[in-house]
């Protein structure tokens, strides 16, 4: 059974390309497949273009959709990654 939920971005920068890389290095850990999305726009956790591509800036909110077998722990990292501000800011 897939889980999703929103999330914001709360670092300055947004989901930049330095964010995204950390949410594929993340993303590679799990086995479950998972996909951010914004507005209209899908992504793949594990393409760094795609995640670029969603234009996430400061405020904006992903829902962050994940199914697969580890599909809990991949959402806390990514939980804990976003409320973290992508260990950006202190």
């Amino acid at each position: 059974m897939m889980i999703s939920k929103n999330l914001s971005v709360l670092n300055k920068l947004g989901l930049h390309a330095r964010a995204a890389a950390k949410v594929v290095f993340l993303a590679n850990k799990f086995r479950s497949n998972i996909t951010l999305v914004k507005d209209d726009k899908r992504a793949d956790a594990r393409s760094i273009m795609k995640i670029l591509m969603l234009s996430a800036s400061k405020g904006s909110i992903i829902r962050i959709i994940i199914d697969g077998t580890d599909q809990n722990e991949a959402m806390a990292s990514l939980e804990g990654l976003f409320q973290n501000k992508f260990d950006e800011e202190l």
